[in-house]
């Protein structure tokens, strides 16, 4: 049975000014592979499919541009740079049997040094996780890397998004766990009891909505 090798194609960026962090996961697979889907951008959550930037795009008003051109990289770029937000992913790699960007399809995973890198950010006041404690999500890595350190992480509020923070140098940093910017979380959006009362008041109101409210004071 072949593995697919499934590696990060992109370092973190703009860590070193940044006060925030996203971390996720991986890219999708062709990322890795350099076969972009139509509409993809080539940067950090540029997938066609991913929810990531037309949430940012609707919080910022960014009227970003969303094809795989280098225009629509420069402005992803510039957008983090002049907000001071950084992208560190937590994964530098895995193995695939079957080759999809679910992260529970990921087995052999090879983390990046997350605490390394906050050590290279001196101004990083909250990191914000693509995704929560399910298995092989992004909150669930920075647990193992939490434990291998010995870093307690201390619960601020447990409502979704759920808020930790933790020590580290001498800095407080939270972490706030997203509900993830991906179709495959639709579902878990669609059986939360205030999308549901949102949806009732507003039958336009839909999971990308959603997400702006969710994101909008933590970015």
């Amino acid at each position: 049975m072949s593995v697919f090798k499934h590696t990060h194609p992109y370092p973190p960026f703009n860590i070193e000014n940044a006060t925030k962090l996203i971390v996720g996961t991986l890219p999708p697979p062709r990322f890795t592979e350099g076969t972009l889907k139509t509409g993809d951008v080539n940067f950090c959550y540029g997938s066609i499919d991913g929810q990531l930037w037309p949430i940012l795009n609707k919080i910022f008003n960014l009227n970003l541009t969303f094809e795989t051109t280098e225009q629509a990289i420069q402005e992803r770029k510039d957008f983090l740079t002049s907000r001071n937000i950084g992208v560190c992913d937590i994964v530098a790699s895995s193995e695939r049997i079957k080759i999809d960007a679910s992260d529970i399809g990921m087995t052999n995973v090879t983390l990046r040094d997350i605490f390394g890198y906050l050590s290279k950010s001196p101004k990083v006041e909250t990191l914000l996780f693509t995704g929560g404690n399910s298995k092989n999500g992004p909150e669930y890595f920075f647990r193992k890397a939490c434990k291998e350190q010995d870093v307690k992480l201390k619960v601020v509020s447990s409502e979704v998004p759920r808020v930790h923070q933790f020590q580290w140098q001498g800095r407080t940093i939270k972490t706030v766990s997203l509900t993830a910017p991906s179709g495959a979380a639709n579902r878990a959006v669609g059986s939360l009891a205030l999308y549901k009362q949102l949806k009732k008041e507003n039958p336009q109101f839909n999971t990308i909505d959603f997400r702006v409210l969710q994101y909008t004071p933590f970015f």
